[in-house]
């Protein structure tokens, strides 16, 4: 069978000091059935140049250039140009395995599962950056899990990384058009959890891989990264309740868990970006 086209989604804001490890990584995956959309937006710095030399070096580099609108805005132009079955999405200072997309892909598809979800490292592969390389993530009581399984597992973690954040997921693109699934440019605080929200509701299958398959270089994070002020925290708050409200109602979960997400949205939050 022919290995299904996967589109890994870059958004790259003034990224030039950190963007060539996160390519170099996407290069050496050893799955080659990729478009890779660079999504250049409106950076200063040297990143288009840099993104212009990995299209001439790699013919799956696809290049958007872009006014500046911010990572949310980026992501989602990328979606309407995104040709692949699966989408995923990686940061321009972060890297990857070289056997994240197969190790994704292959469960995807040997599972039939519609969100699969890996954990992840803070800091880089020995050799790359100095200090401790350190494994997050969350082990479910499944590996195999149906949504209202995936529901009940986010409630125990509902505020983690591994649940809110979109790079360390593989998402069926089918799902995701059929749905107008995209991230709210309205928010640049916990939208990659509006987006998770969204998804999950129409999402019926998930798979968790228990290997760290992505380096996230937290210390870095800072060319794609907005302040947030404390109004719109409490407008996307409501707005997650709101999600979260629909999609355990919808499962008929949410008399069990109200309290759950009432007490995770009125707590003190933890930016998911």
């Amino acid at each position: 069978m022919e290995s299904p086209l996967v589109s890994i989604i870059v958004p790259i804001y003034n990224s030039a000091m950190d963007m060539v490890p996160c390519l170099e990584s996407i290069k050496r995956q050893r799955y080659e059935n990729l478009e890779v959309l660079l999504v250049n937006d409106g950076s200063s710095d040297a990143s288009l140049e840099i993104c212009r030399m990995y299209a001439r070096l790699d013919p799956r580099v696809i290049i958007i250039n872009k006014e500046n609108t911010g990572v949310s805005g980026t992501r989602n132009v990328a979606i309407e140009r995104a040709t692949g079955q699966y989408l995923q999405f990686v940061d321009s200072d972060d890297q990857l395995d070289p056997n994240a997309t197969r190790l994704l892909v292959e469960a995807a598809t040997e599972t039939e599962s519609d969100l699969v979800i890996c954990n992840y490292c803070s800091g880089f592969p020995e050799g790359k950056t100095t200090g401790k390389t350190t494994v997050y993530g969350y082990m479910p009581p499944y590996i195999r899990m149906d949504k209202s399984q995936f529901a009940r597992c986010l409630m125990e973690e509902p505020a983690s990384f591994y649940y809110g954040v979109m790079w360390n997921k593989l998402y069926r693109r089918e799902i995701i058009m059929a749905h107008d699934i995209r991230c709210d440019e309205e928010f640049t605080w916990s939208e990659d959890m509006l987006f998770n929200l969204s998804y999950i509701r129409y999402a019926e299958s998930f798979y968790a891989i228990r290997t760290p398959l992505y380096y996230y270089a937290r210390h870095r994070k800072h060319s794609l990264s907005t302040s947030v002020n404390p109004a719109q925290v409490v407008t996307t708050k409501a707005s997650l309740f709101k999600y979260y409200k629909e999609l355990y109602v919808q499962l008929g979960l949410y008399d069990q868990y109200k309290l759950q997400i009432y007490s995770y949205l009125v707590a003190t939050a933890r930016d998911l970006d």
